[in-house]
């Protein structure tokens, strides 16, 4: 016969339910009812426990049990036990409804002002009761945080690319140059990439989405760009502009750009990319891939630009 330090608790976990009912009714053939099993099998596995705790669970009295304090002990114990499972059943059963789960959506500071919001309420407007985590940052960030697992949905420009990556393009933004108003480029009607050449240029730091498609432009064009100044925003870089400090390359601004800026189109065009993406071998909770199919669905490929 086994000792209490000895019983097994997964033997011990389909009973916590028995022990929870008879802690709310002493009545085995109701506690039965009440878990969906035949009264024989109940009365048995609680003989069984009583056997392998070396103490009896019930004791009976006429045609009712009683729990023995040790019976009455494990009962309140099988209570709490199942009472710290609810919530994690019930976040399980919500990750799983995609009308109560929840989506955590990586993406650029920049997104945040008008992209995002929208994303968000249309997909809200058919599915209210979903939860968002939002987490902004600079473009590797958020998909190392992809990575890790932190996140479940990454919108960066550009997509990453690596094998362990799904991605689709959402929108293109255009690229163009932007100059203070006295400059000698100012009354262009378009700009070349060489033609910026000698120019003292202000871009955004590494690990922005921005500056490794600025870098590569660059390299592609067959030279260094003389940096100025780097940002960790592109209102900041505008406001360099803006004060004579340099020119940059940018995406047209979401509001009226500060006085004194000219924005001049490139030639050839040239754009910025924004794409959704997750990872391949990581399946999507359903209200995930809802938000998911949400946001492509109103995808119009490279044309848009929010």
């Amino acid at each position: 016969m086994r000792q209490n330090q000895y019983v097994d608790e997964l033997d011990l976990a389909p009973k916590l339910a028995v022990l929870k009912a008879l802690a709310a009714d002493e009545h085995v053939t109701r506690a039965a009812e009440r878990v969906g099993l035949p009264q024989p099998t109940v009365s048995r596995w609680l003989a069984e426990l009583g056997d392998q705790l070396g103490a009896p669970i019930v004791v009976r009295t006429g045609r009712r049990v009683r729990l023995t304090r040790a019976g009455r002990l494990l009962a309140e114990a099988a209570t709490r036990s199942l009472a710290a499972l609810e919530p994690g059943l019930r976040a399980v059963e919500e990750e799983l409804d995609p009308e109560k789960g929840r989506v955590v959506l990586g993406f650029l500071h920049m997104l945040g002002r008008s992209v995002v919001p929208e994303l968000v309420r249309g997909f809200r407007a058919e599915h209210p009761h979903v939860r968002f985590g939002l987490v902004q940052n600079a473009r590797y960030t958020v998909v190392e945080k992809l990575l890790q697992g932190e996140i479940d949905l990454a919108l960066v420009a550009p997509p990453p690319d690596g094998p362990e990556f799904s991605s689709e393009v959402l929108f293109e933004q255009e690229l163009i140059v932007v100059v203070p108003s006295t400059h000698r480029l100012a009354t262009r009607k378009a700009v070349r990439l060489k033609d910026l050449a000698d120019e003292e240029l202000i871009v955004l730091e590494h690990g922005y989405g921005l500056r490794q498609i600025t870098d590569d432009m660059f390299a592609k064009a067959g030279f260094t760009p003389r940096i100025a100044f780097e940002s960790q925003e592109i209102e900041t870089v505008r406001g360099l502009v803006a004060a004579g400090l340099g020119v940059a390359l940018l995406t047209h601004a979401e509001t009226t750009p500060p006085a004194g800026l000219r924005e001049l189109p490139l030639t050839p065009r040239a754009g910025r990319v924004f794409g959704l993406a997750w990872l391949k071998d990581r399946p999507l909770p359903p209200a995930v891939r809802a938000f998911r199919d949400h946001a492509l669905s109103g995808s119009r490929g490279p044309a848009l630009s929010p």
